[in-house]
């Protein structure tokens, strides 16, 4: 793998309406230079929740341009070339998925769902904040692997151990 290269990264979620919007936007921060992230999925709810507008806006970061997207805007033949696809919520993990263009690598990294969350508004804003938490910790781990070093099984196995993490 070249050391120049941006790698384009797909975040996964059923909903495309917290988790995955989260990760896109923290791996855009966190992985500034190498890596573009995207997010979508597989039902998307068309809307992005406002607790996950709100958590990203309290990291810093802009929530401007953001919506919940099908997984087939990544699909087609007029789609950026994904080299890495990571699922972030249980369901996703089990869809059959789309034929990714490239075999891109994949792995899992779950994520409780915190839009799921009841509660007061405080106890959202916890279960988003811890979300972002678990998110962000694995993606400056991948933000760190030294991609241009490691072969693909290398790669593959390191991709897995951060999502157990």
């Amino acid at each position: 793998m070249s050391d120049n290269k941006v790698y384009h990264v797909l975040f996964l979620c059923t909903g495309n309406s917290a988790r995955s919007i989260m990760a896109e936007k923290l791996m855009q921060h966190w992985g500034r230079g190498k890596f573009m992230a995207y997010s979508a999925g597989s039902f998307p709810t068309g809307k992005v929740n406002p607790y996950a507008i709100e958590t990203l806006q309290a990291h810093g970061l802009s929530t401007e341009g953001l919506r919940s997207k099908s997984w087939d805007e990544f699909s087609g033949a007029d789609a950026p070339h994904i080299d890495f696809i990571f699922t972030v919520c249980d369901n996703a993990a089990g869809e059959i998925c789309p034929v990714w263009p490239g075999h891109p690598m994949t792995a899992h990294w779950g994520v409780e769902d915190p839009a799921a969350i009841g509660g007061s508004d405080e106890d959202k804003r916890a279960a988003f904040r811890q979300a972002s938490l678990y998110l962000e910790n694995r993606i400056k781990l991948f933000a760190a692997l030294p991609l241009d070093k490691l072969d693909r099984m290398a790669t593959q196995q390191e991709i897995q151990r951060i999502g157990t993490l």
